[in-house]
This record gives C-alpha cells, structure tokens and sequence, in this order.
C-alpha cells in the first residue's frame, strides 16, 4: 500500500463517519441551535468534531 492510498482510506473513513454524524444530529429531538452548532463543528472539525460529538452530542435516536 502506498502513502497515498492509505491516506485516502482514512480519509473516507473520516467522511463516511461525517456524514453519519451529521444525519445523526440532522434527525436528533434536539433544538434547532444545538443541531446547527453540532453540525457547523462536525464540518469544520471532521475528526475532533466526530470524536465530540460520539461522546458529548444529543443521545436521542442511539442506543
């Protein structure tokens, strides 16, 4: 595997995580503000803001 390749993987790790939080948050019971704040952090903090997110964001919908 090259350096290339195996940056790319966990790069679409990273998004596919991304993505998953934000509908996540998208679909949560939780207000309007707090959905935009997690959702503006998650996007501008891909890694930290899922890492955040999965232990300090809205509970509503995970088991």
């Amino acid at each position: 595997m090259n350096l290339n390749t195996g940056n790319s993987f966990w790069a679409l790790l990273v998004l596919i995580a991304d993505i998953y939080a934000v509908l996540n948050v998208l679909q949560s019971s939780a207000d309007n503000l707090k959905k935009a704040v997690w959702t503006a952090l998650i996007i501008v903090l891909p890694f930290l803001g899922v890492i955040l997110w999965y232990f300090l964001g809205p509970r509503s919908g995970r088991a």
